[in-house]
């Protein structure tokens, strides 16, 4: 079929034939004594006030069908279709077909139904700018033009989705990107074989080349100084059309832990503050974990007074500490989920009184241990520590893996977790970038090469 359009000869006929099924298809007919052109648009993907004023209006100011048709042809956005496929695309684009004489031209008429710039909601900071990317993909690359005013910075635009025909934009800078890394993501993004794409989440799961990972490999984030920022360092980034979130790459396991506060504070606050999340997710992941392997298996390793200050929490709870602890942590996960799925006005308030009285009436009835409380609640606290939610999100399927093993072994099941997850990032590459390569090593060779000269 698509073959058949491609050769088929262009016509306004053959165009209403293809487009019968259209309710919202407007045809008209502009008349003047010396002539007429034709119209033809969706009604529904176009701007009616631009067709009026830039279509209708100079038709009849200028009453001549001839010196119309060369004005719509020479005006900015307007091109011409030399095939069936291509006019169809233009018109399911927004464009409006103006015929003359067995001409055809696409005048741009698009109309973007999108909502004006708005606050960052998943990644606020205390202070620095506060405005998050939108469903437009001009309004995208205008924020981010804005703030990298370089010649250097390059954009490349391509189309994926068979249905959605989804516009995505690569950006980098050419003096400091890595093309192998620019490479092999356009390899990618020419071989993405998809009928419709919506979500920059949704390319970020196509675009990796490990289909199994633990761990996000790229960052998607709503902040266009975000962005920039990573543009600077070299980085690629991959932005789409009808999404208000963009795609950084390559990107290691450090940057899912630097929020853009870190580049505000001092230095020496910034690397606190970061310290501060890599310990909370060392807390979310161990401390469910400890609390099943000191009960059960190892309490001599504790001292005497919290084993039985332990021991006398759990007094009266009729099961394993593993099974109090996986109750506990499902209860929180549901809490988590219900505070993000209900209604913003009610949804606090419902899931914090609801947690609160869950957990009194729990440890009232001595089904769940006082203790165990309050390492819920911290780990709970710890895992929102982390700026970036993709990360966030695998911390916590992921501290499940430590409880099992700590249900089994022990203390050694949780050291054997330790070791093998570390081997598992030390093995994983990001674009070709060491996946877990630690954030000192990358100071101390900007610091080599200030020294050097840049060399």
């Amino acid at each position: 079929m698509a073959e058949q359009q491609d050769r088929q000869e262009v016509s306004l006929e053959w165009i209403r034939e293809q487009l019968s099924g259209f309710g919202d298809l407007e045809y008209k007919v502009l008349a003047v004594p010396s002539g007429e052109v034709t119209l033809l648009y969706i009604k529904s993907l176009t701007d009616g006030q631009s067709i009026s004023r830039n279509v209708v209006v100079p038709f009849y100011e200028m009453g001549s069908p001839e010196a119309y048709y060369n004005y719509i042809a020479d005006y900015p956005g307007s091109e011409e279709a030399t095939d069936g496929a291509s006019a169809l695309d233009l018109l399911l684009n927004g464009h409006a077909c103006i015929g003359w004489q067995e001409k055809l031209c696409f005048f741009d008429a698009v109309r973007a139904e999108i909502s004006g710039i708005r606050e960052t909601i998943t990644e606020s900071i205390s202070q620095g700018p506060s405005d998050a990317l939108t469903e437009s993909l001009a309004v995208n690359l205008n924020q981010i033009r804005r703030r990298y005013q370089s010649s250097e910075l390059k954009m490349e635009f391509t189309i994926i989705g068979n249905v959605s025909k989804t516009k995505v934009a690569v950006l980098y800078d050419e003096s400091r990107v890595d093309h192998n890394v620019l490479a092999e993501l356009k390899e990618k993004l020419d071989t993405l074989k998809l009928d419709v794409l919506q979500a920059a989440g949704e390319l970020e799961k196509y675009i990796s080349s490990d289909k199994l990972r633990i761990f996000p490999k790229t960052i998607v984030t709503e902040r266009p100084d975000r962005v920039v920022f990573n543009l600077a360092e070299g980085k690629v980034a991959v932005l789409l059309d009808t999404t208000g979130y963009a795609i950084v790459l390559p990107s290691i396991f450090n940057d899912f832990f630097t929020a853009m506060d870190d580049k505000i504070h001092l230095p020496f606050v910034g690397r606190f503050l970061k310290m501060l999340r890599i310990l909370g997710v060392a807390m979310t992941l161990w401390l469910p974990a400890l609390y099943i392997a000191f009960t059960s298996y190892n309490p001599e390793i504790v001292r005497v007074q919290i084993a039985l200050l332990i021991g006398g929490s759990r007094a009266t709870v009729p099961y394993p500490s593993f099974v109090e602890v996986i109750l506990m942590m499902i209860m929180m996960e549901f809490l988590t989920e219900a505070s993000l799925r209900l209604p913003r006005a009610i949804g606090p308030t419902a899931t914090t009184v609801g947690g609160l009285i869950l957990g009194q009436a729990a440890t009232a009835a001595g089904l769940i241990g006082n203790i165990m409380i309050i390492l819920v609640s911290v780990v709970a606290i710890s895992n929102f520590l982390i700026p970036l939610n993709m990360m966030s999100f695998s911390i916590r399927v992921l501290k499940y893996f430590f409880v099992i093993a700590a249900a089994v072994l022990g203390l050694v099941g949780v050291v054997v977790c330790v070791v093998g997850f570390t081997m598992y990032l030390c093995s994983q590459r990001s674009f070709g970038q060491p996946y877990f390569k630690m954030f000192f090593l990358d100071t101390l060779g900007t610091n080599l090469k200030k020294k050097s000269g840049g060399q």
